[in-house]
């Protein structure tokens, strides 16, 4: 396993308790929005935790922290995900996994196996602008949309999230999107922030807080709980 980076202490990526953050390198998006584009566009240059130097940090904390998240890049493109898993939770922790859902059988095995305690799933757009969003041309929603499925029928805390960007939502997008993901407990808008280090830059802005707060008060009428994150 490659492992690409480690925050020691999060109060946020697990929600209500603190964590500590694995970044693991590549993804299948090119999302023009995302932060994180060293670990998308040149993963392979980027510096390396070893495995060993991870669980000696993570032995540290055990009794201290109560979780670790495992984000990315997109975690399910590694092969040996399953096996980190099996041996932070051997540790005691909570797993949270963020993921952009495009692998639904690993989701879902992840998920059958009880792995993972927690799930944070991007909803990057509408089905109809999805190729625009992820900067892939025709790309096909099927396994996002299989993700959604996976997530509503499982047994374990999710949440829905999508990063809003003035260039790419709009209002009615989120009609559409809250007809696919009725009746789920929990949504969030994040507020995009262009931090330099985005994969396109330069004309992408946020979404003002009018038309979040509009965005929002859609999806309340498809979803349980609505919040904006980051404003």
């Amino acid at each position: 396993m490659v492992i690409n980076g480690l925050e020691k202490l999060s109060l946020v990526d697990l929600v209500g308790k603190t964590c500590a953050t694995v970044f693991l390198g590549r993804c299948n998006f090119l999302c023009p929005f995302c932060h994180n584009k060293g670990l998308v566009v040149d993963y392979e240059n980027q510096p390396v935790i070893t495995e060993e130097e991870l669980f000696s940090f993570l032995s540290t904390r055990v009794g201290l922290i109560d979780g670790v998240c495992i984000t990315g890049g997109e975690p399910t493109l590694q092969k040996d995900l399953k096996d980190l898993i099996v041996k932070i939770k051997a540790l005691g922790f909570l797993v949270k996994l963020d993921t952009n859902g495009s692998n639904p059988k690993v989701l879902k095995n992840l998920i059958d196996e009880g792995l993972l305690d927690y799930v944070a799933m991007d909803i990057k757009n509408s089905p109809d602008k999805y190729p625009l969003t992820v900067g892939i041309d025709n790309y096909d929603t099927k396994n996002v949309l299989t993700s959604i499925e996976v997530l509503k029928s499982s047994n374990i805390p999710f949440e829905f999230r999508t990063t809003i960007v003035n260039e790419l939502h709009d209002e009615s997008d989120f009609e559409k999107i809250g007809k696919i993901v009725q009746g789920v407990d929990n949504y969030y808008l994040q507020k995009f922030e262009d931090k330099n280090g985005c994969i396109a830059e330069g004309w992408l802005s946020p979404v003002p807080i009018e038309i979040a707060k509009k965005m929002k008060e859609i999806l309340l009428k498809y979803v349980k709980n609505v919040e904006l994150r980051g404003y």
